[in-house]
């Protein structure tokens, strides 16, 4: 028997159709509703559908989409030209599609797109005002550099490339300005909302300094307002980099260097410290030395008048000095704990002489104006003591009639003269808060006669004039200031006046120390002695890359070899012991120890570290 096999068939579980029914299925499937993509249905069919129809879901699928997909160039100039052509039609109910619209990222991309998006902005801008908030703040944050973006800034300067991206955007900004005057207060709004955060890398805040003086360049009417918000902003920087911080880096940079011959560099200039690395490591102290090296930058280009400038750029400069001037007054001479933003006036002042004399001016208007607080007044009052004491550039020669620091020495001295003969010799009330304006003056007279002392003696008719000011009667007076100055500045007052026969203080600082210990231990509660709150804002400039622009300028103390005797037949330095810290053993008002400069140094040398508070700003105590 054979076998035989054969092959079963598998069929379909499926009914297979006949030719008629695919057919109908062909057809109804043709007939059905079919919904377009976002993409291909476009800006324009979907505001259509939404005007004509009520009907705004195309609208939100077309919002999601921009939103989310990666645009291409050829779709992004598509949705732009789709835009513009419906630009009326934008009407408020349109609000999210517009936001999304004025967010895309069309900076790098192609001539013909940046072109076109350009064009519809600033339609949409005039169109319709009531996008202005959104369109100038979306314009201003393309100002912010990305956290990664540190090689295309150093130092406050953009790279060419980065310089040619921003480009547009200010173009797009100066058109809306130009069109729609009322946007001039929502860019200030706009600038002071978008200025980063002070803790932020040195480079994202330069870099958006860098965009906010560049609008000055075009609209100079923002002049006033960009300058004050600049200046506030770069005082919350100055408050959260102390001195004692910056100062304790460079300390422990100098101290290396020593230890190091390699590390040592013959002409650490400010201009090489970029090239050499040199920069501040403390972040915020990085950061506003930056922004200050930009503003010097800035007033240089501006303020400097030179031989074959025309008329109109001297009006400029003087324009613009004089709104320095008024944000001085409204914003610096009030702040309290600054230390380098004040350096703006400083070097300004030193661009022209009448600059100076505006600025002294200004601060002895306000010292005699009883009107004013007397917390405003004690402030206007350091200001002027450590600006004659360290500007260079104050004319002080012979030659010159009109010697600044002599006039107003001459001025403050008089001035409290009269304090004295109007108080009256029987008012024994030696308060600190009835009398501080009076005190804060008589400190100024003893700080500068004690700095400027090699100037102010340097020939028998600056003794003469030293003479005319009765110092002996200021310093001896019954209301006593001579016990609230700081006392490395009486000190060196004193040291300076017994020398050459001016006054003789030392029996008054040693009575006034006797009296304090009484007054400590004579209770049963110890009670801090009132002391003036020390308040030299031009104490040493402390960041590196912006010093360039001082270091030209200011003067460091000179210490008077004249003064290192009591008198020309002893040995001994000048040393005068208090049974308290307000007389210290050595003069460290000019130098910490005389003996060992004796000793170390061939010559007195030039060294501010000897003249600046080391727990108080200005003197090394």
């Amino acid at each position: 028997m054979s076998l035989h096999t054969s092959m079963s068939v598998v069929t379909s579980i499926l009914k297979p159709f006949s030719s008629a029914e695919g057919y109908r299925a062909t057809s109804v499937t043709a007939n059905k509703v079919r919904f377009s993509s976002p993409k291909e249905r476009g800006l324009a069919e979907s505001v259509r559908v939404a005007l004509e129809e009520g009907n705004f879901h195309p609208v939100k699928e077309f919002t999601n989409f921009i939103r989310q997909a990666e645009i291409n160039d050829d779709e992004f100039l598509l949705i732009v030209k789709d835009a513009k052509r419906v630009v009326h039609s934008l009407t408020p109910d349109f609000v999210h599609v517009i936001e999304c619209l004025l967010s895309l990222n069309w900076k790098n991309r192609s001539f013909e797109i940046i072109e076109a998006y350009t064009e519809f902005y600033i339609d949409i801008m005039v169109t319709h005002n009531i996008y202005l908030p959104i369109g100038i703040s979306k314009l201003i944050v393309h100002w912010i550099p990305d956290d990664l973006d540190e090689s295309d800034w150093v130092n406050g300067c953009p790279s060419e490339r980065t310089r040619l991206v921003l480009k547009p955007i200010h173009e797009v900004l100066n058109r809306i300005l130009t069109a729609v005057p009322m946007a001039f207060d929502l860019v200030i709004d706009a600038i002071s909302a978008k200025f980063p955060y002070f803790k932020k890398p040195a480079h994202v805040t330069s870099g958006y300094l860098f965009n906010v003086l560049w609008i000055i360049e075009y609209k100079p009417i923002f002049e006033e307002l960009i300058l004050q918000l600049v200046v506030q902003k770069l005082l919350v920087l100055d408050v959260n980099a102390p001195r004692d911080e910056i100062g304790s880096e460079i300390d422990d940079e100098d101290d290396k260097m020593k230890a190091d011959p390699l590390l040592q560099i013959d002409d650490l200039s400010a201009d090489t410290l970029a090239g050499t690395g040199r920069t501040l490591k403390h972040p915020i102290g990085k950061t506003l030395d930056i922004g200050l090296l930009m503003l010097y930058r800035f007033f240089e280009g501006k303020c400097r008048i030179h031989q074959n400038s025309n008329d109109q750029q001297r009006w400029t400069a003087n324009r613009l000095f004089k709104m320095l001037l008024h944000i001085f007054d409204e914003v610096l001479l009030p702040s309290h704990n600054t230390h380098h933003v004040q350096f703006v006036l400083f070097y300004v002042t030193s661009i022209r002489l009448a600059y100076s004399e505006a600025f002294l001016d200004l601060l002895w208007k306000k010292v005699q104006n009883p009107n004013i607080s007397v917390i405003i007044r004690h402030a206007a009052v350091g200001y002027m003591a450590s600006f004659l004491s360290r500007a260079r550039f104050l004319p002080l020669s012979l030659l010159l009639i009109f010697r600044m620091v002599i006039f107003y020495l001459k001025e403050l001295s008089k001035w409290a003269h009269n304090y004295i003969d109007d108080s009256g010799e029987y008012n024994q009330t030696c308060s600190l808060k009835a009398h501080l304006v009076f005190y804060s003056i008589c400190q100024a007279v003893f700080y500068l006669i004690a700095f400027r002392a090699r100037d102010l003696t340097a020939s028998s008719k600056d003794l003469l004039f030293l003479q005319s000011l009765q110092l002996s009667r200021l310093a001896m007076c019954h209301l006593n200031p001579l016990r609230y100055c700081l006392a490395p500045v009486a000190t060196a007052f004193a040291g300076v006046t017994r020398t050459y026969q001016l006054a003789y203080c030392h029996t008054v600082l040693e009575r006034n120390a006797r009296r304090k210990l009484a007054t400590v231990y004579g209770h049963d509660k110890c009670m801090p002695e009132e002391t003036l709150e020390s308040f030299f804002p031009f104490d040493p400039y402390l960041l590196k890359l912006s010093n360039k622009y001082i270091k030209n300028n200011y003067m460091v103390y000179q210490c008077n070899d004249k003064d290192d005797y009591m008198d020309g037949s002893t040995n001994e330095p000048l040393s005068r012991k208090r049974v308290d810290s307000e007389i210290i053993e050595e003069d460290d008002f000019i130098i910490a120890d005389k003996r060992q400069k004796h000793l170390e140094l061939p010559k007195c040398q030039e060294s501010d570290e000897q003249f600046h508070f080391g727990s108080f700003p200005g003197l090394n105590l």
